[in-house]
């Protein structure tokens, strides 16, 4: 008898703990409403993310490129340069076309996962660009002296 109340007991417990936990409709819709809200957000956010970073890449890719013709017309200048400044000029222009590379590489290998992984590699690029940039424009200067 005792094992039966007990039993019966365990059961009631279960089967109350089952009623409160139970959903209505309502709540339901509600929560399947407040899953598609989210994950409408959550979309939007990705694509926004997305459009950013597509209009980031295609930017630096003309910086890229602009380098990369600067190269050429330094390349063409060297000619006029005197005997032991070409050497010079053309190690530098080798190092400024390695670094163009580099970073061409580093935009097209990159793979933006997540917001703070491309804020940290956009904060990065950016610094190494300005430094590219200032790298040719100083050569530009010593190349007209």
């Amino acid at each position: 008898m005792k094992k039966s109340m007990k039993v019966l007991a365990v059961s009631f417990l279960f089967l109350g703990s089952a009623l409160t936990s139970c959903s209505t409709p309502e709540e339901k819709i509600e929560d399947a409403r407040n899953n598609v809200d989210e994950a409408n957000r959550e979309l939007d956010d990705s694509k926004e993310h997305l459009w950013e970073v597509e209009n980031y890449k295609a930017q630096h890719q003309a910086q890229i490129e602009e380098n990369e013709r600067s190269i050429a017309e330094f390349n063409a200048r060297i000619d006029s340069q005197k005997k032991e400044a070409r050497a010079d000029y053309k190690k530098k222009i080798a190092e400024l076309d390695a670094k163009n590379t580099d970073m061409k590489k580093r935009m097209d290998d990159f793979n933006s996962d997540n917001k703070a992984g491309w804020e940290r590699f956009k904060e990065e690029f950016n610094h190494d660009m300005e430094a590219l940039g200032d790298a040719f424009r100083d050569l530009g200067e010593d190349n007209k002296k």
